[in-house]
């Protein structure tokens, strides 16, 4: 399960290194992940201080540091 979290974490960076903050529904597209797998790759990231997680009027984006 690790392995397949920290490989959903590297898409999930890829997509990001464009430099604008996507919306989660822009990633699911880009990555084709489920919610599910985003939000894991989303906490591996975040613990290793990777990304920043912004809500906007109800509406998370996130953005690599």
């Amino acid at each position: 399960m690790n392995s397949r979290i920290g490989t959903n974490a590297g898409k999930v960076w890829i997509a990001l290194f464009e430099g604008a903050p996507q919306s989660l529904k822009d990633l699911k597209k880009a990555t084709k992940l489920t919610e599910k797998e985003l939000y894991a790759a989303f906490g591996w990231l975040a613990r290793e201080e990777k990304i920043s997680l912004i809500e906007e009027e109800k509406e998370l984006f996130v953005s690599l540091k």
